[in-house]
This record gives structure tokens, C-alpha cells and sequence, in this order.
């Protein structure tokens, strides 16, 4: 049994080493632009992802991001999901 390659530390993280993301989205569904150290986050799984969100959801609130959508690559898995106070 031969286990995964593990991705070397040395080379930037493709989609598929990270496929799990969130949509961003204010109140009509629109993609919210949010600072750079919240955008365009990747991540290995679905857990990280699910806690990270956890851990941001207030942050994002405030700068507009009204609901998240979970996707996989390209697959949509589920939301919108509502982020409130």
C-alpha cells in the first residue's frame, strides 16, 4: 500500500491540494470583495474550511458578507448559509 505524495513545503498549494473554498456573498447572492487577508482562502478540507468560517464569520460580517456558500473544485456541497449577529 503506498500512501499519498504529500505536497512539498516548498511549492505553492494547487486546487487540488487545497479544493475546499467559500463563495463570499452579500444579501442578494452577489460575490463580496472582502481584504486581501480573508479572500481567496483554500483549504484541505472540509473541516478546516467549516472552522475556519467558524472562527472568521464575524470579521466577514462586517465587511459585507451577508451569507457563504461551500464549494469543492467546482462542485457546490452547501448554502448559502446565513452569517448574522
Amino acid at each position: 500500500m503506498s500512501l499519498p505524495d504529500i505536497p512539498s513545503p516548498f511549492k505553492q498549494p494547487t486546487p487540488g491540494d487545497r479544493p475546499w473554498w467559500w463563495r463570499l456573498e452579500d444579501g442578494s447572492g452577489a460575490e463580496v470583495a472582502v481584504t486581501e487577508e480573508y479572500a481567496d482562502q483554500r483549504f484541505p478540507s472540509q473541516g478546516d474550511a467549516e472552522s475556519w468560517i467558524g472562527e472568521f464569520w464575524g470579521e466577514l460580517a462586517e465587511q459585507g458578507v451577508r451569507a457563504v456558500t461551500l464549494f469543492e473544485l467546482d462542485r457546490e456541497v452547501y448554502g448559502p448559509m446565513a452569517l448574522s449577529r
